[in-house]
């Protein structure tokens, strides 16, 4: 014991100069502190009625329903709560801390044939040669314009397909120019508050079915072998209009020039039609896209510019494919009066055409009449054997083929993928139409595309055969036959929207976005289908608005 008190007093000597700091004084403050707590919580309970009153008073300014719901309990009454779960506050409680919609007024009525990249005052700004001018320029930020662009005064749904073909309203296309120019070739004609298109051209003035019908004599229109087409300086694309009867989709194009109306014409008879012009860029198409290429009369200095401009159409063209010229010089030995140019001249033309295709490795099938056509051919072994004589142009060495957004045309031939076989078809056989549709393309089956194998092309058209099913859900209109006959779709991908409408009386423009990671426009038109490149960011960068419904055309962005 008398080591445990040894001990514990050596302990008390340890803290007591501690203890020196707890006086009477400290004690008293934490007395007072915890009475001071314990009245607060008394007061409180006994003064909840008045402090729910409070309450209430604060929350007055708030619309609520409130529904008071009993908490079932054990507990006594005193102790019961009521929680009430229910939503006191909706989205139009707080309309009034919304920021304010944001409203467009309406651009000046002169401006209803406005487009932005393709303004005839601004393409005065740039060089006239090879027809710079009439490229695409789009605006800068001084020139935004923050307005919606009306449609024309007395503006009248089109006609629906198919009379749309041969019919549109005068006031939608306000333009009687070409109506008086080309009064003699059957291209349009004004009656009364409408405008006739008797399918007459240039070179065609018997009109564009039995124009088609003469080619069809010399190559094979209706087998399935040609699907797609390019016309060059369309006019008001009587040609491809004619062709949408016999299953084949030609895309149109031509520059906005003194015919300023010719593609808006197009467009407004239900044709596929872009603005566009052969000048120092590419056109806006993958390599190897159209079965058949078309000129009649399209004033393209094919044979200038070292056969710059055929040099393009061979890259656009797939293999085995088909360019068809007439007009000038075309049996030049029967129309060079009329055509006002001398026997020399035209000669002379013909001629430098003849030597570009030669150069080109195309071979000259058929020339009967007004109508001549070349064939491209259907893999590269004997052309890349011949550049040992035939030095010009020589093969490019560009890796991107497809590229051709705001790309220059260069003067060397685009080399078509390697054949083990001379009977071999580069890049792949494509199937007849309309097999082709829902075959696997072979650019994917070949592995060019990354990421997108056979089993996600099916899987990505089935997918849109349900979402197209779901659309008309939404929209009755697309099941009505002729309602709609242009379609945009903003974002195509693989093409799977308008595979799933291949079946209905309508178009679809396949818009592939420049930024995107992987180009799959190619494959778009192996299905047979067509389309272009668009980059929506410099559209979205410009401010310029999309209608879901313009000039009785659909839009139906997906994806974007």
């Amino acid at each position: 014991m008398a080591g445990a008190a040894t001990a514990y007093s050596g302990m008390w000597k340890l803290y007591k100069p501690h203890l020196k700091h707890f006086n009477v004084i400290n004690i008293t403050l934490v007395a007072f502190l915890c009475s001071i707590s314990y009245l607060l919580g008394v007061w409180q309970r006994s003064g909840a009625t008045t402090a729910t009153t409070t309450t209430t008073s604060l929350m007055a300014a708030v619309p609520c329903n409130r529904v008071d719901v009993a908490f079932p309990t054990s507990l006594s009454s005193e102790t019961q709560t009521q929680l009430d779960f229910a939503a006191h506050h909706t989205a139009d409680d707080f309309a009034a801390l919304s920021p304010a919609t944001r409203h467009f007024r309406a651009c000046p009525a002169e401006l209803s044939e406005y487009t932005p990249c393709e303004d005839v005052r601004r393409s005065l700004k740039f060089e006239r040669d090879r027809l710079i001018y009439r490229e695409r320029h789009c605006p800068d930020k001084s020139e935004l314009l923050k307005c919606l662009v009306p449609a024309p005064p007395g503006y009248r749904t089109p006609f629906p397909w198919p009379a749309s073909r041969e019919l549109a309203w005068f006031a939608n296309v306000p333009h009687k120019e070409l109506a008086v120019e080309k009064a003699v070739q059957n291209w349009i004609r004004v009656e009364g508050d409408k405008f006739r298109f008797p399918g007459g051209g240039t070179m065609f003035p018997n009109g564009a079915d039995a124009y088609i019908d003469d080619i069809d004599h010399l190559i094979s229109l209706g087998d399935g072998s040609i699907r797609t087409a390019i016309d060059t300086g369309c006019g008001v694309a009587s040609w491809g209009a004619f062709l949408l009867s016999r299953n084949i989709l030609a895309m149109s194009f031509a520059p906005r020039d003194s015919h300023e109306a010719q593609v808006q014409f197009a467009l407004e008879r239900g044709v596929p039609a872009m603005i566009g012009v052969m000048s120092s860029n590419r056109l806006p198409y993958p390599s190897r896209a159209f079965d058949m290429a078309h000129c009649s009369r399209c004033l393209i200095p094919w044979h200038q510019y070292d056969g710059l401009y055929l040099i393009e159409i061979d890259r656009i063209l797939r293999p085995g494919g088909y360019w068809i010229l007439s007009g000038p010089p075309i049996n030049w030995k029967r129309h060079w009066k009329g055509w006002e140019r001398t026997q020399e001249d035209l000669n002379a033309e013909q001629n430098s055409i003849e030597s570009v295709a030669r150069s080109l490795c195309w071979k000259k099938i058929k020339e009967k009449g007004d109508i001549a056509i070349w064939q491209k051919p259907t893999n590269h072994i004997h052309c890349k054997i011949n550049r040992k004589v035939i030095k010009f142009p020589p093969f490019c060495s560009s890796p991107n083929p497809d590229s051709a957004w705001y790309t220059k045309m260069e003067p060397c031939i685009i080399p078509l993928p390697d054949v083990a076989n001379i009977k071999d078809i580069a890049g792949g056989e494509l199937k007849k139409w309309p097999e082709r549709l829902i075959a696997v393309p072979p650019r994917i089956e070949s592995g060019s595309i990354d990421g997108i194998t056979a089993y996600i092309f099916q899987q990505d058209a089935e997918l849109w055969r349900k979402r197209v099913g779901y659309y008309r859900s939404l929209i009755p209109q697309l099941s009505q036959q002729g309602r709609y006959h242009n379609l945009l779709d903003m974002n195509a991908k693989l093409g799977g929207f308008a595979a799933a409408l291949a079946d209905e009386p309508l178009w679809v423009m396949n818009a592939v976005p420049t930024a995107a990671n992987t180009s799959t426009l190619g494959v778009v038109y192996e299905r047979g289908l067509i389309g272009t490149y668009q980059d929506w960011l410099v559209l979205e960068k410009f401010r310029i608005l999309s209608i879901t419904k313009v000039r009785g055309n659909v839009n139906i962005s997906k994806d974007l």
